[in-house]
């Protein structure tokens, strides 16, 4: 079984341009506004099969979205786990983090997508939406 990212990892895409992935865990939510200032983009993985971490997972996306140097930079929330068959599905996480009143209240594009790691489900769509909002800064 997956366990949960409790360092940073570095990683290279290249989408044609290079694009450095720095991963941070959970875990690691106290350093993240250190992080900001270098963000171009944000991807916000959430384990959708963890009900118990659906509200810290929420008030730590509200935390990241309020924060003033990511004002304008676009938000990908991945709900991840999707193979697993305690998975809550989209419409459910969506409603649990009540998505609908975040993005209305947020000054950043918000997107969401149900993955999964483990198979590659909406992977590729991650990848996309990358490119795409690598191309139009704020």
């Amino acid at each position: 079984a997956p366990v949960p990212q409790v360092g940073t990892n570095l990683t290279d895409l290249r989408l044609p341009r290079k694009v450095i992935v720095r991963e941070l865990g959970g875990c690691m939510g106290p350093i993240w506004p250190s992080y900001y200032s270098e963000c171009s983009a944000l991807l916000f993985v959430v384990d959708a099969s963890n009900p118990a971490q659906v509200s810290s997972s929420c008030i730590q996306l509200l935390s990241v979205l309020s924060a003033a140097p990511l004002a304008c930079v676009p938000v990908l929330v991945l709900f991840n786990k999707a193979d697993l068959p305690c998975y809550m599905s989209l419409v459910e996480m969506k409603s649990l983090f009540r998505m609908q009143d975040i993005m209305s209240c947020a000054t950043q594009p918000i997107m969401m997508l149900e993955t999964s790691a483990r198979n590659g489900t909406g992977l590729a769509d991650v990848l996309q939406w990358l490119r795409t909002a690598l191309k139009d800064p704020c």
